[in-house]
């Protein structure tokens, strides 16, 4: 019982999400461009986390 419980239950959200993308097809395009990209160094590509200057320079 609780096995097809939980089948319905996905079963359910994926009908859900497949209207969703129906209905709003860009809707994660739109969404996509408000996240910060990352700003990584330049010099060895680590991520930058903060206004401090990466470890690789400070090690100098």
């Amino acid at each position: 019982m609780l096995v097809k419980t939980i089948l319905i239950f996905l079963l359910a959200m994926v009908i859900v999400a497949m209207i969703g993308k129906a209905l709003f097809p860009g809707a994660m395009r739109r969404i996509s461009p408000l996240r910060r990209k990352s700003s990584a160094c330049a010099r060895c590509g680590r991520p930058q986390i903060g206004k401090a200057p990466c470890e690789c320079r400070a090690r100098r």
